[in-house]
């Protein structure tokens, strides 16, 4: 199976350089399945329903999203209705939604899809290592439930993220972490299988602080007070990014994993 995952939307122009570049993606990855992380699609918090759709309109095949899950509060209905849109798995029982989802590609297979949230620096929820362990014991990796598993690690600490890699490596397909927006240089297959990257980065704008302005977000920092508002950096071209990553159909193992840079703001891996 041929997946591409694509991290954290950020803004208008996030959405815009997704729009733009997916059909580059297409023609050099030639994927399965596309994910994309939508948490900070609408205007840098949350997602709303019209941004959800209009990502499907686009090809792409489940959402995933993270702490700014409830920004946009008429989200929440749409999350009972709608499975392809995930919050993380993590969250208390009778939450809105669902973090998890087997999906049924074009292709005949199955992807299963795990939104999970870590806590260190983050939001205090449920155990995301117990949660991961909860969901692999129903659903493995290589049954004809899930061809491919995918796991998306939406947290701040990078230890963190690695520890689930570590954990989950060669009873899943591949997991990425998101929320830093930043895309890290360990995209790799891990000694069992799985493939692993810290952070996915942000489909943006990364000529400003990780898709806001500098002029919202420095005085947080050098003046230590968080006024004016952050706002996003809109109106650039922006930067799309994520992993590719290649399974072997009979084990759901990785077999290839790269990275994808494509945008004018950081060294691409356009083919």
């Amino acid at each position: 199976m041929r997946i591409v995952f694509l991290g954290d939307v950020f803004g208008k122009t996030g959405r815009q350089a997704l729009s733009r570049e997916l059909p580059q993606i297409r023609r050099q990855y030639k994927p399965d399945a596309i994910i994309v992380n939508g948490e900070n699609a609408a205007h840098g918090m949350g997602i709303t329903t019209n941004i959800a759709k209009e990502f499907f309109a686009l090809g792409v095949d489940v959402i995933t999203t993270g702490n700014h899950i409830w920004d946009q509060r008429e989200i929440i209905p749409y999350l009972e209705k709608e499975e392809r849109v995930l919050r993380p798995i993590n969250f208390p029982e009778g939450a809105p939604g669902n973090g998890v989802i087997d999906y049924r590609l074009q292709n005949g297979q199955t992807i299963r899809v795990v939104n999970v949230m870590a806590r260190l620096f983050m939001d205090a929820l449920d155990d995301p290592f117990a949660a991961m362990n909860a969901v692999l014991k129903d659903n493995p990796l290589r049954t004809k439930n899930a061809h491919a598993v995918v796991v998306d690690v939406h947290g701040e600490a990078t230890s963190e993220k690695m520890v689930m890699g570590m954990m989950l490596d060669g009873r899943v397909s591949f997991v990425v972490g998101t929320h830093t927006h930043i895309p890290t240089a360990d995209t790799r297959i891990l000694e069992k299988g799985t493939a692993y990257q810290t952070d996915a980065g942000m489909c943006g704008d990364y000529n400003s602080v990780i898709g806001v302005t500098y002029e919202t977000a420095a005085p947080r920092f050098i003046k230590k007070y968080a006024n004016p508002r952050m706002a996003p950096q809109d109106g650039g071209v922006g930067t799309v990014c994520g992993t590719f990553v290649e399974t072997d159909d009979k084990t759901g193992l990785a077999v290839k994993a790269e990275p994808i840079r494509l945008g004018p703001e950081l060294i691409e891996t356009r083919k």
